[in-house]
């Protein structure tokens, strides 16, 4: 077996068990750990700004991709979305969202490495899982010159191509040799991108799976400081 048989046809595979299973065994077994282990007591500067711009960017990424990949092709051609006309839609707001999650993540891992006090509350996989997410944005942003050029050429054949591998993988019948053809850039990203899922379970990224349904309705955080008497 290939490589390219191993990372397209069975590394999917291998990476959706990891995030199911392992994000349940984590909830169930270590709840206590189950949380985003804020820093912004430790150091309030600039922190606002770059956690609004890179989960606004990161969020709306991923919903793109899976707007974009996931939901049926008949739905965007009922609603009268051409595949040049998503393909274009998909490298404007790609690079605006890819963009804001680049300044807010780089300013987030400036923060990390150089503020003494940040860095010495984070763990490793809180810097490894950052700057992982920072490469596999950067890969994305890489391939926006590539989607460009097939959509000045009218062609739209690789984007179909790579939504057609994913909706293959969500069927259970992945077909890894539909992306023989696809340039070596998307590819690489979408190694990355997979792995993002694999190392989900044991980072910090697992409070996603909570904030949706009741970050907003949480209890107010109490803080106490310490005063002489």
């Amino acid at each position: 077996m290939n490589l390219h048989k191993f990372f397209f046809g069975i590394y999917p595979y291998i990476v959706l068990t990891v995030f199911l299973v392992g994000s349940w065994i984590r909830y169930d077994h270590e709840q206590y750990t189950w949380k985003t282990d804020s820093s912004m007591l430790l150091s309030k500067a600039y922190t606002l700004l770059a956690n609004n711009l890179f989960h606004i960017g990161i969020l709306s990424i991923f919903l793109g991709h899976f707007a974009g990949m996931v939901l049926p092709h008949a739905l965007w051609s009922g609603l009268g979305v051409s595949d040049l006309q998503h393909q274009w839609i998909a490298i404007v707001a790609g690079s605006v969202f890819g963009l804001m999650c680049l300044i807010g993540g780089g300013i987030l891992a400036l923060r990390r490495l150089f503020n003494r006090r940040v860095r010495a509350a984070s763990r490793f996989m809180d810097i490894f899982v950052l700057f992982w997410l920072l490469a596999t944005l950067l890969l994305g942003l890489s391939t926006i010159p590539t989607s460009i050029g097939h959509a000045n050429h009218g062609d739209p054949a690789m984007m179909l191509l790579l939504t057609a591998w994913v909706q293959s993988v969500l069927t259970l019948n992945a077909q890894p040799e539909l992306l023989e053809s696809v340039d070596t850039v998307y590819r690489i990203h979408l190694v990355f991108g997979m792995t993002v899922f694999l190392i989900f379970p044991v980072s910090r990224l697992v409070h996603i799976w909570t904030a949706p349904f009741n970050y907003l309705g949480r209890a107010y955080q109490i803080v106490r400081t310490k005063r002489s008497l």
